[in-house]
């Protein structure tokens, strides 16, 4: 699930970055409003964790100029500014919720959650594929009824992507683009070896799915 955070203060935006990763979110960070617009027009983001005051376009511009072109794009905001009139105006800019600074990280995140579960074009439905079920919202893939596979942040986002297309090819550059940030430079043969380390726990937790190498082409799940 792919979030942008536009944050300019670099101690603040790191730990939120990592925060949000953790989450096994996949984080793009910038620090300049201008910057982050560009982004939002090139990539469907699920959600939007915008500071209000950065550079170039501000947070709250951003916010306005989505709704203006009626995109409903969950949409949190930060700022240091607490006062009734500033929460007013935040969210007749069309906010979807408020986060005053500072905050706890915690907060931040359940924040996120709940925008993700209230707003129904971010709403994943449960992928399965076989026996095997993956739940975006609780982050947890079960083979049957037995204990949730324990996956890594981008072992989980390789899977849920090649689960959303079964039986259909996605090539290395479709998997870098949707589980890497856009500021990532992956070695070359990180999707290989995240590809390795999946299969593994596939096998181990007889999933009964391979996810097979089509030379040339990239690499597709299909029943084992």
């Amino acid at each position: 699930m792919r979030l942008l955070l536009l944050e300019d203060e670099p101690d603040l935006g790191h730990a939120l970055h990592k925060a949000l990763t953790q989450e096994r979110y996949s984080v793009d960070w910038l620090t300049n409003g201008d910057e982050a617009w560009d982004m939002i027009q090139t990539y469907p983001y699920r959600a939007l964790v915008l500071d209000w005051m950065v550079p170039g376009c501000s947070g709250l511009e951003i916010c306005q100029r989505l709704r203006q072109a009626q995109d409903s794009t969950p949409v949190l905001v930060l700022t240091a500014r607490d006062g009734l009139q500033d929460l007013v105006q935040g969210l007749d800019a069309g906010a979807d919720d408020y986060l005053v600074k500072p905050f706890r990280l915690a907060e931040l995140l359940a924040r996120v959650r709940a925008l993700l579960r209230r707003s129904p074009q971010t709403q994943t439905p449960l992928l399965q594929v076989g026996r095997l079920r993956l739940d975006p919202a609780q982050a947890t893939v079960q083979v049957d009824d037995y204990p949730p596979m324990p996956l890594t942040a981008r072992e989980f986002q390789l899977l849920e992507a090649l689960m959303h297309h079964p039986g259909q090819i996605l090539s290395r550059d479709q998997l870098l683009d949707q589980l890497w940030p856009m500021d990532a430079e992956p070695s070359s043969n990180v999707v290989a070896a995240q590809v390795r380390l999946l299969r593994r726990k596939l096998a181990t937790y007889q999933a009964d799915l391979l996810i097979e190498t089509v030379y040339g082409f990239g690499y597709r799940l299909r029943p084992s």
